[in-house]
């Protein structure tokens, strides 16, 4: 977890799919990496750990980090999440 500290966020493959994984004040969410706007990457953007609010770099459309929903244009569809797990000390993520 020393790879993930509070309010920081880690771009991994999880199987077939690439996931941001957010550590917001020690818990933990994964959003599946593609804006729901264009398909483009999303969690190479900013993260708002004050809100929970990742910002997609392209538009700078923002999403809730914890349920994936659209919060602001372009975008509107939500973005796909994932469960997240800690296992002695290494987070997984359940993309199945």
């Amino acid at each position: 977890m020393d790879e993930l500290p509070p309010n920081s966020v880690k771009i991994v493959n999880a199987g077939s799919i690439t996931v941001g994984v957010y550590n917001l004040d020690g818990e933990f969410y994964a959003l599946e990496d593609r804006c729901s706007h264009d398909d483009g990457p999303l969690c190479e953007g900013d993260f708002d750990p004050e809100t929970g609010v990742a910002i997609c770099p392209r538009h700078g459309s923002q999403f809730d980090i914890r349920t994936g929903r659209a919060l602001t244009l372009p975008a509107y569809l939500p973005v796909d999440t994932f469960p997240v797990r800690v296992d002695d000390g290494i987070v997984k993520v359940d993309v199945t």
